[in-house]
Parts: C-alpha cells; structure tokens; sequence
C-alpha cells in the first residue's frame, strides 16, 4: 500500500471518528429531553465487497477445523433500548462505553496517521 493512500484511509477513519464522538455527545446531552431517541452512526456495509470478492477458507493441515462459514456466536443484533419516565431511550452507560469504544478506535487511527507521516519523512529523509 503506498503512503498517500494509507493517509486517505487514516484522515477518513479521524472524520468518522470525529462524527460518531459528536453524535454520541449530543446524545449524552440529550439525555433528559423528553421523547428523545439515542442516535449512532450506521455500520458499514461490507456485503457488497465481501460477495464479490468470493474468498474461501483453505483448510492446509488435517488437523484444522473444517470452516463452514457460520457462526456459533450471537452477533448481539438485537438491541433494546431502556425508556425512562420522560419517554427517552439514553443509557448514559451504553453512551459512556460507545465514548470509551471510539476514543480506543480514534487512537489507534491517529497512531496509524502518526506512522504513515513518520515514513514519508523518512522516505524524504527530513
């Protein structure tokens, strides 16, 4: 991967981190107006990508399990909202570890920008 097109991924994983602190914010602010719902931002959609690219699992040692595809897992798809007295549907909990969950991922691609800048410069050798 060249180094400008890491930079382009890194800057717009910052911009979508930046949109879902500022929605995750409004929502903790929101948090006692009646009727308000908690909003986030959608997850990508990689179905597209992921039915084109028709990858299969290749099974290299005998002792490897076979790879069906499936999961045994929950995808915990089933989210419910807890509505207070005045009709909202915040968890200051759920919203505190949404914060914690994308400041983690806002770090971790501010370090990859951080890397990418350091390589160019050595690359130019400043």
């Amino acid at each position: 991967m060249d180094f400008i097109k890491s930079l382009t991924i890194a800057a717009s994983g910052l911009r979508a981190q930046v949109g879902r602190m500022r929605i995750i914010s409004e929502n903790i602010a929101n948090a006692d107006t009646p009727n308000y719902r908690a909003r986030d931002l959608a997850p990508p959609n990689f179905e597209h990508a992921l039915t084109a690219a028709s990858l299969t699992l290749a099974r290299t040692d005998p002792g490897h399990m076979a790879g069906n595809g499936g999961s045994q897992f929950a995808d915990g798809g089933d989210l419910h909202y807890e509505v207070r007295p005045r009709g909202n549907a915040v968890s200051h909990e759920d919203e505190m570890l949404k914060l914690a969950g994308n400041q983690m991922d806002y770090d971790a691609v501010t370090s990859l920008y951080t890397h990418s800048l350091s390589l160019i410069k050595t690359a130019v050798g400043k």
